[in-house]
């Protein structure tokens, strides 16, 4: 089987990605997408046979609250109108109490939110028209009272809703630094099975903490933890992602050399 590798699309470099060699899917943030007004180079890129994955950022699968039918429907709008494989979300939650928080945050990992968590997903997946992903998020900090792993919680998750994964390498750094965890332990423990594809980024360390800020260099540490993974299971697929700070489009497709070279060396048959 061989391992697609991808890019994170945004209009900022859009004719970079269309003339980088070797991309086999892009990932966009679904919330960003217009199916009425699709991005010319989108269309350029599926008429190449370049699938496209809606990368959703707002369903905050792990809160109280159930999935709001309208977040759904216009994610199952996009995959629709992208003809794409899967969407993927995150398993974090965005909103409280009528707030909205502007980041990802962590769900608490007990039997409890478990619970929660296998409801909202089964109802997103009634809802879509593909297979669902769930992303391992990057936390600068812990709830008190975990009852499990993350991985713990994902496996049971898997096993009782069929979800995907989409596991971020460079979120499983970023916890190793943050929170002393590690990724070998993770990965081990994880249902590999039902990766879907892979996130890599880069961050910086700023006063002892790994900030997962996809505006920097993919760095040596989580190349490694791809490593890890690949050595594993060979996945899928794997992404980079850039979200500012975009480098030439030289140094953009180093990394994708880097990312596929680590695939190539060290992935196992599966």
């Amino acid at each position: 089987m061989r391992t697609a590798v991808g890019i994170g699309w945004r209009p900022e470099i859009d004719l970079t990605i269309e003339r980088l060699a070797g991309v086999d899917f892009v990932e966009v943030i679904a919330e960003n997408v217009c199916v009425e007004h699709l991005p010319e180079s989108l269309r350029v890129l599926r008429a190449r046979g370049v699938q496209v994955i809606p990368h959703g950022v707002g369903l905050g699968l792990a809160g109280a609250d159930r999935p709001d039918p309208a977040r759904l429907a216009r994610l199952a709008e996009v995959a629709g109108a992208l003809e794409s494989p899967l969407v993927s979300e995150h398993l974090a939650f965005v909103r409280a109490g009528g707030m909205e928080a502007g980041h990802l945050l962590p769900a608490p990992m007990t039997r409890d939110a478990l619970e929660v968590v296998v409801e909202n997903v089964r109802i997103a997946q009634d809802s879509l028209p593909v297979p669902l992903a769930l992303e391992n998020p990057a936390t600068l900090l812990s709830w008190p009272g975990n009852e499990m792993s993350e991985a713990r919680f994902l496996t049971e998750l898997v096993e009782r809703t069929g979800v995907r994964l989409l596991i971020d390498v460079a979120n499983l750094h970023t916890e190793r630094v943050n929170h002393g965890l590690d990724p070998a332990a993770a990965l081990a423990e994880l249902p590999l099975e039902a990766i879907e594809y892979v996130h890599v980024a880069g961050g910086v360390e700023r006063d002892g903490l790994w900030h997962d800020t996809h505006a920097h260099p993919v760095t040596a540490p989580i190349l490694e933890v791809l490593r890890m993974l690949c050595a594993l299971r060979r996945p899928p697929r794997v992404l980079l992602e850039r979200d500012s700070d975009f480098p030439p489009v030289g140094e953009m497709a180093a990394e994708l050399a880097a990312i596929r070279a680590v695939v190539t060396r060290t992935a196992v048959r599966s």
